[in-house]
């Protein structure tokens, strides 16, 4: 078979690259060895919101005096919580289905590698190989939970994402190694569905790339919900020879023992790129990505590399908008790059974590002057409506031309509200526009113009 296009992986990053270069009238196919949609719609992003709308559900259920409603005995059924994120999972990948033939992509189920510049060599699941070529090889691999040297994910004790929403039975007490978005987001699903959960964080905050002040607003929400928090720590070894993993934790002040059911290992991730022929063509890498130029073509003609395999941020928006651009480029478009620069990034714990820009440490460090601004939602008449006061819209911007240059948010649905920033930004918007923009009232929103009126002195409503 003869394509224009063959992606290998068919993630968030190379399901919409070949829509889209099915759209633009190329022959395409799409190479996957084990489910469409890849890691995010199976065990990335979607069911694992699935968990934690469970979550929240039954913190609302747990509160539900606070709005005048009484529940007695509420409980939950973990099992019936898993079933319910998978069953949204199996979903959405049927869904990724219905798209390929819908778009007349051709599916070819097995593990893919480059056998030459155009050729894609596919190895099924029985073994056999065949062999395709393409005028255009995408490479979409994604990556996997990364493992620390020692300390080693047996899928039992020592857990990864993929068991972390799969445990047969909810463990008593938990160990969280990182607190990124997929440390944070397990640590408050567990938490909330009554787990003893420990988070230890090398750096000095929780959500170390997050905005300081956001980092801290999560650590004392989470304290508050009972979440213990050891952060400058380190996990130096997990004994999982009894009953329980016995962990050794390395502080400031020294070593400290801890016992619990479950290790989860929420470190980041890491790439896959073994077994694609990337050594025998010559495809340069750097520091486990495959590098690449703004239109992610790799250093041989007709190869290319987009999502987490490529520098980056590994976010499956970043994935797709990378596919897209790819492929144009490939069609004979004029793309413009990725502004890396503008990519929201989104935590969906509870207060929910939402950024954009820079942070004020980094614009300080960039040379801008700045002005900043801080609503807090204890001041939104939406917010107490909601009951949900938890948290803060902070805006930055360049105080000599007024640019937009960062904004962070902590709170309830601030994960819905981020786009704004995001669009304000892309289209140069400053901050005088984002006062004088009117926003509807009572919503959450409002908080993102009184940031910006507080920014300059205007705010009204504190």
């Amino acid at each position: 078979m003869n394509y224009d296009v063959i992606v290998i992986g068919s993630g968030p990053g190379g399901y919409v690259a070949a829509i889209r270069a099915s759209q633009l009238g190329l022959k395409t196919a799409i190479v996957e060895r084990e489910s469409l949609g890849g890691i995010c719609l199976n065990w990335g992003c979607i069911p694992t919101k699935a968990l934690l709308k469970s979550a929240q559900v039954f913190e609302y259920v747990k509160h539900a005096a606070d709005y005048g409603i009484s529940i007695k005995d509420a409980s939950h059924d973990f099992g019936a919580v898993i079933k319910r994120s998978r069953g949204v999972a199996d979903g959405m990948s049927k869904g990724i289905a219905f798209l390929m033939k819908k778009n007349k992509i051709d599916v070819i189920m097995g593990s893919g590698k480059v056998a030459a510049a155009s050729k894609v060599e596919v190895t099924d699941a029985a073994g056999a190989k065949k062999t395709y070529d393409a005028k255009h090889i995408i490479l979409a691999t994604g990556a996997r939970s990364r493992e620390l040297p020692n300390i080693k994910i047996d899928g039992k004790k020592v857990i990864g994402y993929r068991e972390a929403m799969t445990l047969p039975t909810q463990p008593k007490s938990m160990i969280v190694m990182g607190s990124g978005a997929i440390g944070c987001e397990f640590a408050y699903f567990y938490n909330t569905m009554g787990t003893k959960v420990t988070i230890v964080e090398f750096m000095p905050n929780i959500l170390p790339i997050e905005d300081e002040d956001v980092s801290k607003e999560v650590a004392k929400s989470f304290k508050k919900s009972g979440i213990e928090i050891m952060t400058d720590a380190a996990v130096e070894s997990v004994d999982t020879k009894g009953n329980t993993c016995k962990v050794k934790v390395k502080t400031k002040t020294g070593m400290v023992d801890l016992e619990a059911d479950v290790v989860l290992s929420a470190v980041g991730v890491q790439t896959n790129l073994e077994n694609l022929g990337l050594e025998t063509l010559g495809i340069k890498t750097d520091k486990g990505k495959v590098v690449v130029d703004d239109f992610y073509a790799t250093n041989i003609k007709g190869i290319y590399a987009i999502g987490d395999i490529v520098k980056g941020p590994a976010l499956a928006h970043v994935a797709s908008a990378e596919g897209i651009i790819c492929v144009e480029k490939i069609a004979g478009h004029h793309p413009e790059p990725l502004n890396y620069n503008n990519i929201p990034g989104c935590t969906y714990c509870l207060p929910e974590v939402a950024s954009v820009g820079y942070t004020e440490k980094a614009a300080k460090e960039a040379g801008y002057q700045i002005k900043v601004g801080k609503f807090p939602f204890s001041a939104s008449g939406k917010a107490s409506a909601a009951g949900a006061k938890e948290g803060f819209v902070k805006v930055i911007f360049d105080a000599k031309y007024g640019e937009f240059l960062g904004a962070h948010m902590v709170g309830a649905n601030v994960t819905e509200m981020i786009a704004e920033v995001v669009a304000a930004r892309k289209l140069e918007t400053t901050g005088m526009e984002i006062i004088k923009t009117v926003h509807p009232h009572p919503t959450m929103s409002e908080a993102v113009m009184e940031a910006a009126a507080l920014a300059y002195g205007e705010c009204i409503h504190l």
